[in-house]
């Protein structure tokens, strides 16, 4: 056989904080051949995304450092290179993409100038050749219309868009190792679908090989040719991907290959009260050009849409990045201005004022997509929960909030006892049951769920599932809940909203939309989201 493209051996990973070791990545072993595409999987914690780094060297060091092992990159041990010449290899040989691209991107630059400075940096280009091959990336990657977000920033893309932008920049200079990590966590299914052919697609013409880090084993059978499978900083499986699916033999990947969210959404009475009944709603956003920032057209990221949520139901509402979907529900709270009624608990609230409807944010809250950035750093998780309380119940004791906050986190599955450490103390999975307690304390009849799974570990999606079907039973609360996720959607809707260019284009029972969906747009997001190749009367019917 020939010699591996890159060979990772008895590499350890260990952080020092004061006079203490703490033991990251413990003796790994894996080889990754040219034209291969080799899976890291494990949960949060695992050490899969320290791995990445230390072959690349972007580890804060000296605090972290190898306590053995090597990395060898073309027979050239990256571990013992210095740092010019790592800048030769980063971007050029070796490509990386990160999971949240909101924090990979350039606040301050535009899509153009981003992508334009590898290609000048890397190949010398000019700043004709620069925009030309950026747009062929754009392009290559499905951003519509290419040629108009060039002058775009990282905030005024979807999350999918902005993950798109990564995966052009790391494919920019047509690197012979791709380091994925997480690559299609933010994205919808269909997007999924068509990220990774784009990827196996160029593996195949530039015999690029692939590093791909994931939760998800849906995507590693679909990408990979073998696996590695994560534990406490260990591989403690690897094989084929044959051999790893058709015949685990470690309890740990048993337990992932088992893992996925499980059963239906609660039963609704027929009378129960409405909640929200909101629509028909428009969002437009004007489009401004020219000196004297004329509107010349609008974006309508919501145009012309209703929903009706009753007390105990959940509504999902799918459909893929920039569908409209996020900005439904910032309309119905209240958060981005709109045109259409918004009624809620018999009450029209879209005329009110800021002030006039402060008093009731109390029954309407929200928990966002990503747990890190939706958790101050800088306040402990007692602070954090009882923060809504300091505004809605001022007349609360310092104790009484303290018992309020140790409820709240009891209900989530969290220890109180922990209530006075920081979000960067817990786990990905932990921060999210902290945002969920953070709504919860208010005792709210309405919240609306951003991706709230999206970026979790499929055993963790798993546990959030069943926390939110037990809290919305125990609760009696109405949710809307967003997500591109359709296997966590037919756990826990009993109604689906299938969005689309900011419209409503199929809507129904989840039994009925899951067992038999009318439109050509349903069908390919359920054949992408299960792995189909049609969608049929039953086909994703368990």
């Amino acid at each position: 056989m020939t010699e591996p493209l890159l060979s990772v051996q008895d590499l350890s990973v260990a952080f020092r904080q004061g006079e203490r070791d703490t033991l990251a990545v413990d003796r790994i072993s894996f080889d990754i051949r040219a034209g291969e595409t080799v899976a890291l999987v494990g949960e949060s914690g695992s050490g899969k995304s320290v791995s990445a780094l230390s072959i690349l060297k972007l580890l804060p060091y000296p605090t972290a450092h190898h306590p053995s092992g090597r990395v060898l990159f073309k027979g050239k041990d990256l571990i013992a290179a210095d740092e010019n010449e790592m800048r030769k290899v980063r971007g050029d040989d070796i490509a990386m993409v990160f999971q949240e691209p909101m924090t990979s991107l350039n606040p301050l630059h535009t899509i153009e100038r981003q992508v334009g400075e590898i290609l000048k940096l890397h190949r010398g280009m000019s700043d004709r050749d620069a925009r030309a091959r950026t747009l062929e990336l754009l392009d290559l990657v499905g951003i519509r219309d290419a040629e108009s977000r060039l002058g775009a920033y990282p905030h005024q893309l979807s999350g999918g868009q902005r993950q798109r932008v990564m995966i052009a920049m790391a494919l920019a200079n047509e690197p012979d190792l791709f380091i994925a990590d997480e690559p299609t966590t933010a994205l919808d299914v269909t997007v999924q679908a068509q990220i990774l052919k784009l990827l196996a697609e160029l593996k195949s013409r530039l015999g690029m090989a692939m590093l791909f880090i994931t939760h998800d084993l849906g995507i590693v059978r679909k990408v990979a040719d073998r696996v590695c499978v994560m534990l406490q900083g260990k591989i403690v499986e690897q094989g084929t991907v044959e051999e790893v699916f058709g015949h685990p033999q470690h309890p740990y990947t048993q337990r992932l290959l088992a893992a996925e969210p499980k059963g239906r959404g609660n039963p609704v009475p027929t009378d129960a009260p409405v909640v929200v009944d909101a629509g028909p709603i428009k969002v437009w956003f004007p489009i401004k050009r020219g000196f004297f920032r004329k509107t010349v057209g609008h974006v309508k990221a919501v145009d012309g849409v209703s929903v009706r949520i009753r007390k105990g139901e959940t509504v999902g509402v799918v459909g893929e990045s920039g569908s409209g979907k996020t900005t439904l529900g910032l309309a119905i709270l209240r958060l981005v201005a709109s045109e259409g009624p918004v009624v809620f608990l018999g009450k029209r609230i879209d005329g009110l004022r800021a002030n006039e409807i402060r008093p009731m944010r109390k029954n309407l809250q929200v928990v966002f997509q990503d747990p890190y950035g939706s958790l101050s750093p800088r306040m402990s998780v007692a602070e954090i929960v009882e923060e809504g309380l300091l505004v809605q119940d001022k007349g609360l004791s310092y104790g009484e909030r303290r018992n309020v906050v140790a409820r709240a986190l009891h209900d989530v599955g969290l220890d109180p006892a922990t209530m006075d450490r920081y979000p960067h103390e817990f786990s990905g999975g932990q921060r999210q049951r902290i945002a969920i307690a953070r709504a919860m304390a208010l005792e709210p009849e309405f919240i609306m769920l951003d991706e709230p799974t999206s970026a979790l570990d499929m055993s963790v999606q798993a546990q959030i599932v069943e926390l939110l079907r037990d809290l919305q039973k125990r609760r009696n609360l109405a949710y809307m809940f967003i997500s591109h996720d359709l296997k966590v959607v037919r756990a826990l809707a009993n109604h689906v909203v299938v969005m689309q260019n900011g419209q409503i284009v199929e809507e129904g029972s989840a039994e009925s939309i899951f067992a038999e969906p009318k439109t050509e747009y349903t069908r390919a997001l359920f054949a992408a989201a299960f792995n189909l190749e049609t969608v049929g009367a039953g086909a994703v019917r368990q």
